[in-house]
């Protein structure tokens, strides 16, 4: 019988997408998340108990039974790494044989952007357990951008002229179908690999807003901050410290170089070429529609 793979966040976007590709390809699975009544029906997959990282029993009961854990990353939160952890181990506890992680492009201990720092302490600690595993580094997401831009049309921060290689969120969900689906083939050829997904190009946010201008219609520009007007500027949202110092430092991770790698992972998982801005602003109007002049 072929082995479960038991999928975290399927309610969420790159979870359910993967989830979705999956059952396109027959593969029994178990789909997890903290609300079994938010995960989608699909053929061959089985809703898990409701299960969050944090709950080390649930997580067991949630992933028996599977052979291997697709785990997408926890939303950021200062205990976010202990959660991963209690998660991996509740994985091992039940027999889970072989982990594919969702990390972050440029995972460091001294990473500028705080919270792929977390990504690196968890990476570590899947590797310390000795368990198969494979992971995928991704870039920011394409469809942050359209967000980024103020209703005055304006992306601000400290991004100085820095560039970032943005994937699509289809290209991780392709991605990670096709680091999965060969384990089922016999294919262990991904074992201990960690690759970056990225999109085709580096863009400077100067750039993304001329690509947002085109598609909306609507004219969209870039002004870099410095950092003290950076904070000044997002003192209206009322956020949590760390909070804060994880999107400002994301702008000064472009500004020093650390997201312009450009990888041919997705390609070569894939085969196809990753999807472009211009490409991703024109398959997803609704992502800018906000921003329509």
């Amino acid at each position: 019988m072929t082995p479960a793979i038991a999928v975290t966040g399927a309610s969420g976007r790159i979870g359910g997408a993967v989830a979705r590709r999956l059952a396109g390809a027959g593969v029994s699975q178990l789909l997890l998340g903290r609300d079994p009544a938010r995960l989608p029906a699909l053929p061959g997959a089985v809703k898990a108990p409701p299960a969050s990282y944090a709950d080390a029993e649930a997580m067991r009961a949630a992933v028996d039974g599977a052979g291997t854990l697709f785990l997408v990353s926890a939303h950021e939160n200062p205990d976010r790494v202990r959660r991963h952890k209690t998660a991996v181990d509740a994985a091992l506890a039940a027999g889970v044989e072989r982990i594919v992680y969702v990390s972050f492009l440029g995972a460091s201990p001294d990473a500028t952007f705080t919270f792929a720092r977390d990504h690196w302490h968890t990476e570590q600690y899947i590797r310390s357990t000795g368990v198969r595993h494979t992971f995928l580094r991704d870039s920011f997401y394409q469809a942050e951008f359209p967000a980024m831009a103020g209703e005055d049309g304006v992306i601000r921060g400290p991004a100085g002229d820095g560039r970032v290689s943005a994937v699509a969120h289809d290209d991780i969900a392709d991605a990670a179908a096709a680091v999965l689906l060969a384990e089922l083939e016999d294919q262990h050829g991904h074992d201990g690999a960690t690759y970056d997904l990225t999109g085709p190009a580096a863009l400077s946010l100067a750039e993304i807003a001329q690509e947002l201008s085109r598609a909306t219609g609507r004219t969209v520009t870039y002004a870099p901050e410095t950092r003290e007007e950076a904070y000044a500027s997002r003192e209206r949202f009322h956020a949590e410290p760390w909070q804060v110092q994880g999107w400002i430092s994301s702008y000064e991770a472009m500004a020093n170089g650390e997201l312009a790698e450009v990888s041919d992972a997705v390609p070569r998982l894939t085969g196809r070429p990753a999807t472009a801005f211009a490409d991703f602003l024109r398959e997803n109007p609704d992502s800018h529609r906000h921003l329509a002049g």
